[in-house]
């Protein structure tokens, strides 16, 4: 089970999609810019998703839930920080869905970042499996 990766073939899906924005727009668009044709590429692609998905009452707002299972964040920045990690993470709980992942945009390489829910993903399985 430590090995099993979550949604390989939808994480594939959405990090082909962010290569794709990334190469058409290059390092120095707006944020918006990315989740616009971020978005468009769902749609020619046929993908479930909903855009400012507003998580229950918290307050919190993520970029893009993808097919109800994976929290995809879109950053245009410098660098990534911890901070992004833990809004990812605070997203993630909050909707318990058990994947995300983070994106900047900004990068001259682009390295989609997987960020799990431990709490979610890991809750119900025996510490014994695992050496």
């Amino acid at each position: 089970m430590k090995n099993k990766i979550i949604f390989p073939e939808l994480s594939y899906l959405i990090n082909g999609i962010c290569f794709n924005t990334h190469n058409e727009l290059g390092r120095f668009a707006r944020e918006k810019q990315y989740a616009n044709k971020v978005e468009t590429l769902f749609k020619d692609k046929k993908i479930n998703y909903k855009r400012e998905y507003r998580i229950g009452n918290s307050g919190n707002i993520a970029d893009f839930l993808v097919d109800n299972k994976i929290i995809l964040e879109l950053k245009a920045q410098r660098i990534i920080t911890k901070d992004n990690y833990f809004q990812v993470q605070r997203y993630l709980q909050s909707s318990n869905i058990k994947l995300g992942i983070l994106v900047n945009f900004r990068n001259k390489y682009l390295i989609p970042r997987r960020v799990i829910n431990y709490k979610n993903t890991y809750k119900n399985l025996n510490p014994n499996n695992y050496q």
